[in-house]
């Protein structure tokens, strides 16, 4: 294992480490030595990502929290410290994502989207997803004089996506809070960043990118055809941006930073 990005004094809090791209990080993170606490509400799926990171001979335990209570996540910060034996030096932000009623449907009208749907939709990416952990986990790295954030934004924050404006919004919003709080915290040790994922199936975008087939949907073949590299991304290419920001060597110089992972998309125009 390369020095420059061991992990070895790291404990790495995952929050959405239970989805497909969150446990991928988690996992990633775990195989550089980092002792890794997989955090969300599915305790199946979170249980069987913190099993496969000890069966590569890792550390890792899943730990039930709601982004969006702050009492959950205290609890859960306690109880890692309790477990690993220190604090939480890397937090993975990685909870996100939108709600049918929040996307404007082809000829719909943005006038008609209702407030609610928006505001879920804020809670979920930009409250629950950054606001809140950074609140709740940040003080005991301040305290330390190290830790590392890193919040997962989306290229549709960068580049509004058509239809998404409430995902888009709050994927911006994301970004300049990374912005913000990488300026407020830069003396004390705790650097934050920020990585916007181009577009990587999951399960929550997969039926809008393929038909049944394996085919391509409408929507899948614009943004293949807007992508240079012409493909989708996979969830291990996250692996390098997530351990590079995560370690305390190889980015030591590195805060406020957007990093797209994404294929080429934001380069191209028409």
């Amino acid at each position: 294992m390369n020095d420059l990005f061991q992990l070895n004094d790291d404990v790495a809090a995952v929050i959405g480490g239970t989805g497909e791209l969150g446990g991928l990080m988690a996992e990633s993170l775990g195989a550089y030595g980092a002792k890794i606490a997989v955090l969300g509400r599915n305790a199946e799926r979170g249980e069987a990502r913190a099993k496969k990171i000890i069966d590569a001979g890792g550390q890792a335990k899943f730990f039930a929290a709601d982004g969006l209570k702050a009492e959950s996540l205290d609890d859960a910060r306690k109880a890692i410290a309790d477990w690993a034996g220190a604090p939480t030096s890397v937090l993975v932000n990685a909870a996100g994502g939108n709600r049918p009623d929040a996307t404007i449907p082809p000829g719909g009208d943005v006038c008609k989207l209702p407030l609610d749907a928006w505001r879920d939709v804020f809670d979920l990416n930009l409250v629950g997803g950054a606001l809140l952990p950074c609140q709740i986990f940040a003080p005991d790295m301040i305290e330390a004089g190290v830790g590392s954030i890193i919040n997962i934004a989306s290229m549709s924050g960068m580049i509004p996506l058509s239809r998404v404006v409430a995902y888009s919004a709050a994927k911006a919003a994301v970004i300049n809070l990374t912005l913000w709080l990488s300026r407020e915290w830069a003396t004390t040790g705790v650097r934050v960043n920020a990585i916007s994922p181009g577009f990587f199936p999951a399960e929550q975008n997969r039926k809008l990118l393929f038909n049944d087939d394996g085919s391509y949907t409408e929507r899948g073949g614009q943004i293949i055809g807007h992508t240079p590299m012409g493909r989708f991304g996979n969830a291990e290419e996250l692996a390098g941006a997530t351990v590079w920001l995560a370690s305390r060597k190889a980015s030591s110089f590195v805060t406020g930073q957007n990093i797209a992972v994404d294929g080429g998309f934001a380069s191209v125009t028409i």
